[in-house]
């Protein structure tokens, strides 16, 4: 993250209350939130101006957080795009394998208040510009024939 520009901040969902509840929590000196009602949208937004951290409801429309997650990944691990931090929206606690396997760096179940939004995403932010090292994402191991 530079210090000139502000921390860009992702959110895409269908629901206009998680975009609101987000908006909400994310605007403020120094940040933007961009919003994206599909989840077809994420990749070309990304690729257009990447954020410094992306925030996927689970069910996106079309294009569900899981997927969009999944596509993400693989666009960076192929060079396409750089590595962002991914926080999911779950909509119950039941939904946390999916967030493991989708490899998001940071779920939450909804309905989530703005601190905890904030907290976490303050230390997603963290962990980026620090280099910490990202887990090895439960996907990437080679498929056995």
């Amino acid at each position: 993250m530079s210090d000139d520009r502000p921390t860009t901040i992702l959110v895409a969902a269908d629901a206009e209350w998680v975009r609101k509840q987000a908006r909400a929590a994310f605007v403020g000196r120094g940040q933007r939130v961009v919003e994206v009602a599909n989840g077809f949208d994420v990749r070309p937004t990304v690729a257009a101006d990447p954020p410094d951290l992306i925030v996927l409801d689970l069910n996106i429309g079309n294009m569900g957080g899981v997927a969009v997650a999944l596509d993400l990944h693989l666009e960076a691990a192929a060079g396409r795009l750089p590595h962002i931090p991914i926080m999911l929206l779950l909509d119950r606690a039941a939904d946390r394998f999916l967030a493991m396997r989708a490899a998001v760096d940071a779920e939450l179940v909804k309905p989530v208040d703005a601190g905890t939004l904030r907290r976490t995403a303050k230390r997603l932010l963290g962990a980026t510009a620090t280099g910490a090292p990202r887990p090895e994402p439960s996907w990437s191991a080679p498929i056995e024939s």
